[in-house]
């Protein structure tokens, strides 16, 4: 990760942990011009990045220790300059806080206004429309020259064990006799797609199939109906995805207004 990633996602991870609370008595990481910097507000940044994905190593708690220290002294530098008691900083300030706390509230009313039932039944009625059709058990063999699926499609027509002469195939699945398993049509380039479904059960394409990969020779083991998984399996990924979702998002943060502002005393 490069100075300026690992940068950013500390500049990130700062804005998050500044409104936790340091213990009196908390180890210090550094003081600077008398002013202690607590390990606890280290750590708690260090979580946050773990959590985003980010190991913890040395050179981390480094990062994040010059982080701290460098803004510390910029903090006591604006401070001697007398800029927190300047009207445009404090109005930035307070619209910064103001959307932190929005930000968290929000969080917390999502979590406590999770999708209902039939929000999560109507988006999986939606994505069963999508799942009809076929799905396909198929194996390939990938080559680089026509000539080579040619050559391919003619052992085929001696006799030759497609499994075995998947072996060939510049695609990792040749190691597995050039089987791609159970997907629908939609799941591959449209060239490889359109011949595919075009075969009948143990068929296979009798000229190479050309796509930005190179020449296939495609066979269709065999073929049936696409069965969804049921609502009850489906439910907790999709409320997760519509929890995700910033349309989702947007309806539930508007209610919540609604809500308050039918409360509010507005004069």
């Amino acid at each position: 990760m490069n100075r300026f990633t690992l940068r950013a996602m500390l500049a990130a991870a700062l804005v998050g942990a500044a409104a936790l609370a340091v213990p009196a008595l908390a180890q210090n990481i550094a003081v600077v011009n008398n002013k202690p910097i607590a390990k606890a507000k280290a750590d708690a940044i260090i979580s946050q990045l773990a959590q985003q994905g980010q190991a913890d190593s040395p050179d981390l708690q480094k990062a994040v220790r010059e982080e701290l220290i460098n803004r510390e002294v910029l903090m006591q530098e604006a401070d001697k300059k007398g800029l927190p008691g300047r009207n445009e900083v404090q109005l930035q300030i307070e619209r910064a806080r103001q959307q932190v706390l929005i930000g968290a509230l929000a969080q917390e009313y999502f979590k406590s206004n999770p999708p209902t039932d039939a929000e999560a039944r109507e988006q999986y009625e939606n994505l069963n429309k999508n799942m009809a059709g076929k799905e396909y058990d198929t194996r390939h063999i990938l080559v680089e020259k026509e000539a080579e699926a040619k050559a391919i499609i003619a052992k085929l027509k001696t006799g030759a064990k497609f499994e075995e002469l998947a072996k060939v195939s510049k695609d990792p699945s040749g190691a597995n006799g050039g089987s791609l398993g159970w997907a629908r049509a939609s799941t591959y380039v449209q060239p490889f797609s359109d011949a595919m479904v075009k075969l009948a059960k143990g068929k296979y394409t009798e000229t190479p199939v050309k796509t930005q990969f190179g020449f296939h020779v495609i066979r269709v083991e065999d073929v049936r109906e696409a069965k969804a998984p049921s609502f009850e399996e489906s439910k907790p990924q999709i409320i997760d995805a519509i929890t995700q979702n910033q349309q989702w998002q947007q309806m539930k943060f508007k209610a919540m207004i609604d809500e308050l502002r039918a409360k509010a005393k507005v004069e």
